[in-house]
């Protein structure tokens, strides 16, 4: 009477049962897995790392050729003007001989022209 009272026959029952049993079966079915996002492999991470660290040398490595290249065109370039203020040096000096040559030359040619108009 309690079976007709909760209202279930045996039809009922035989449905709730398999209901509970395929809700236990579906407990321990493998479920699909979330499959997260793969990091970035160790060897490309590494490879990456290392080209990175090739660039930073490679551009060091240039910028010390361009400085010692700077440095030795600015050798070049002092040498080049000491050899030109020598050179202008030299021959502002040969000039001014010069000039105290011709001076000392024609004071040697009035002073013999004023000799000779004394003589006369």
């Amino acid at each position: 009477m309690s079976d007709a009272i909760a209202g279930s026959t045996l039809s009922d029952r035989l449905k709730r049962a398999s209901d509970a049993k395929q809700a236990l079966l579906a407990k321990f079915r493998p479920r699909p897995t979330v499959v997260a996002p793969q990091a970035p492999s160790r060897a490309v991470a590494k490879a990456a790392e290392l080209r990175q660290v090739r660039e930073a040398r490679a551009a060091a490595k240039a910028a010390r050729v361009q400085a010692a290249a700077d440095a030795i065109e600015a050798a070049r370039l002092s040498a080049a003007t000491d050899a030109a203020t020598a050179l202008d040096a030299k021959r502002s000096e040969r000039k001014e001989r010069k000039a105290l040559t011709k001076a000392e030359a024609k004071a040697k040619r009035d002073a013999r022209y004023a000799a000779r108009k004394a003589r006369q």
